[in-house]
């Protein structure tokens, strides 16, 4: 038998900044299952991540919420192993990269990197946000875009005509953070010099390492000629200060994949039997794979990469790759209900449902993964309940009954079985090359002949005959042992399963190894539900749920009616409406156009707004508190967009936009947050 393999996997390490949802599970689900097969077949297989904490993002949240960022990180850190746990993801550690180990490996590789000099340092000239005495990434940066002159578009690209540019060549630019308008600034930055490893990396992303598509893509980028890369960011930053640089902090996606690193470190100090160097060295000769997104693969196949090489740390054996995940066929949706979060999942599903899903629909390649609901429902309840669980539960009874729960010694299906042991390496193959697609295939292939057979063999019939006593009893053995096979099988996927299955069958924890042996004069515990169908309406309460966050998280958006002595007004509420009819209203975000006095009314200003895709006229009572209406145009409001059209005197309202307040001057445009575009349906 050959030597146990040493092998160290990795997750992409989870923003601290949110919750987990399910385009966030694809990944640790798929991950968590590759590493149960390598454990399952007796390798040493280390599974260490940790949440990625640092940022402008973490330290902007931590302020808005009135506590420290490490507070912030603390509680998303909570949340986030819950959340994990639930799913029966099941890390060796789960660290976070603002951790000491973080600390000491990022400054010990920048080091190493400068004193190989492949290190820079220039000055570079950043807008620089007066209020808040910060200097601004593109993302904080809004403005008129130069191409089009789309109103409130990002600092590096346009999302209405797609033009890209430079932060400074906006028009009219703004913090998205303050709203004070930027100023240019200098500053001196430190730059990875990524060319320096051009050969290295053509050679290392075709080796092998890469999925054809991913390699074909970066060969893209070493084609063009790589760039130095800016790492260091200045204060505030919530991160790692550059040792000997105050006030210059390491942008975050430096100390991010060294997170993977520093988790394992975590981990050699609690389990003194792994050696950190064994799997990290140069000459390494341990396995070493990251489970990533193709979102995040330039991170990952060039800059990575090369800053190990450059240290003087092993690379990647692979980096696994795959898609974005879609419901029912398009985007996730929050007003739809399929933006859903892990927690809400876990509310309504069993976490091994979706576990079998995502294997039944995952293949090796980075193609996006779609959840269809109705499909989802009928493939786990056929499947798992109507072909696996279903072989236990046709047997059981029996051998308690007319054996007292003993199985015989007897193969009445030896050719089947054989089947079973035949189909055995093909199985192993697509799950070590994570076509967990293929091996559900095989596996539900392999349950189906099961339960022909039995079909076939009708014990429920034998038992009715006389002198049948001993049939029945060898076709139940063999329904029970080929049933245990199957759970070998579906270990990796579904480990809650397999323990109850295992406590059913009285059995130590399987491994792989097992498919080998048979359970002959063997006592049964007695039979209990393995597993439940999904019920339909769980599915949809799920949704409804996901909604309903949404709804309550807008709830206090607007502000409430006041009085004039600054009391809230007492005024009785509306007739309740259900949750049905407030989610079919479509509030779109808008872009004021133009804006006008309507000649003949007293309150009303005639609105031109763009909504995306076409404009709209819409007439609305605001003029005694806007009576410059020039001064409404180029500003973002939100309307009603599914309104009926309303025919006026002064011609035809196609929508409302929304306002608050008692009235007269005391009327307020409401507008959505920083980063919206007009055309967004607000959800």
């Amino acid at each position: 038998m050959s030597e146990p393999r040493k092998i160290l996997v990795t997750s992409a390490l989870p923003y601290a900044n949110g919750s987990i949802h399910l385009g966030h599970m694809l990944e640790y689900i798929q991950t968590d299952m590759w590493v149960r097969f390598q454990k399952h077949r007796g390798n040493q297989c280390i599974y260490v991540c940790a949440d990625d904490a640092h940022g402008s993002a973490i330290m902007l949240r931590a302020e808005k919420e009135g506590i420290t960022p490490e507070q912030l990180i603390a509680n998303v850190k909570a949340e986030h192993s819950a959340d994990f746990a639930d799913f029966l993801v099941d890390f060796d550690n789960f660290h976070s990269t603002h951790s000491e180990e973080n600390r000491e490996l990022s400054s010990e590789i920048y080091l190493k990197l400068r004193e190989a000099g492949h290190i820079a340092q220039r000055s570079v000239t950043q807008y620089f946000d007066p209020q808040k005495q910060m200097f601004l990434a593109d993302r904080f940066i809004k403005g008129t875009c130069p191409k089009c002159a789309a109103a409130d578009q990002y600092g590096d690209n346009c999302e209405k005509c797609g033009a890209t540019y430079a932060p400074t060549e906006l028009k009219d630019p703004k913090s998205a953070i303050s709203g004070a308008t930027p100023v240019l600034k200098d500053s001196q930055h430190f730059f990875f010099k990524l060319p320096d490893f051009q050969q290295m990396l053509e050679g290392w992303t075709r080796s092998g390492t890469l999925q054809d598509a991913v390699a074909n893509k970066i060969a893209e980028w070493l084609d063009a000629g790589l760039q130095e890369w800016d790492i260091s960011r200045d204060a505030p930053y919530f991160g790692f200060e550059i040792p000997g640089e105050p006030g210059k902090y390491f942008y975050v996606w430096l100390d991010a994949p060294i997170g993977y690193m520093a988790s394992f470190r975590n981990l050699c100090a609690r389990r003194p039997e792994l050696d950190f160097d064994a799997y990290w060295g140069k000459d390494s000769t341990a396995e070493l794979y990251h489970f990533i997104g193709k979102d995040i693969i330039n991170f990952h196949a060039l800059f990575w990469p090369a800053m190990l090489e450059g240290a003087g740390y092993r690379k990647p054996t692979a980096l696994n790759v795959h898609g974005f995940l879609t419901v029912n066929g398009e985007k996730m949706s929050k007003s739809r209900g399929t933006f859903i979060k892990a927690r809400t999942y876990l509310d309504h599903l069993a976490p091994e449902y979706l576990r079998y899903y995502f294997a039944s629909k995952l293949g090796r390649g980075v193609d996006d993964l779609d959840v269809n609901l109705d499909d989802f429902v009928q493939k786990v309840n056929s499947d798992l309940v109507g072909k696996v669980v279903n072989i236990a539960s046709r047997c059981a009874g029996f051998v308690h009954k007319g054996n007292n729960g003993v199985l015989v010694a007897a193969n009445a299906a030896p050719e089947l079985t054989q089947a079973f042991l035949e189909a055995t390496p093909s199985i192993a193959e697509a799950y070590e090359v994570r076509d967990f697609a293929r091996a559900m295939r095989e596996i539900m292939a392999l349950a189906d002949r099961a339960n022909a057979w039995i079909a076939e063999k009708a014990p429920w019939s034998l038992a009715k005959q006389d002198g049948r006593a001993d049939e029945v009893q060898a076709v139940c053995a063999v329904g029970i042992n080929l049933f245990r096979q199957l759970i070998i099988f579906l270990k990796p996927v579904l480990p809650e399963l397999a323990r109850e299955a295992e406590r059913f069958l009285n059995v130590e924890p399987l491994t792989w190894n097992d498919h080998a042996t048979w359970l002959a004069d063997h006592s049964l515990n007695p039979f209990q539900a393995l597993m439940t169908r999904i019920d339909p309406i769980k599915v949809l309460a799920m949704t409804d749920a996901s909604k309903q966050d949404l709804a309550a998280a807008q709830d206090p958006a607007a502000p409430a009616p006041a009085t004039g002595n600054g009391e809230l007004a007492k005024e009785p509420l509306a007739a309740e409406i259900d949750f049905d009819a407030f989610a079919a209203v479509d509030l779109r975000v808008a872009l004021i156009l133009k804006a006008e006095a309507v000649e003949g009314a007293d309150k009303l200003l005639r609105l031109t707004l763009d909504i995306g895709d076409e404009q709209r006229n819409v007439f609305s009572g605001i003029k005694s508190a806007y009576p410059d209406p020039a001064a409404l145009e180029g500003r973002l409001t939100m309307m009603i967009a599914n309104l009926k059209p309303r025919k006026m005197r002064f011609g035809i309202s196609e929508g409302m936009v929304m306002a608050a307040g008692p009235g007269d001057k005391e009327i307020y445009l409401l507008s959505p947050d920083s980063g919206a575009k007009p055309g967004q349906r607000i959800k």
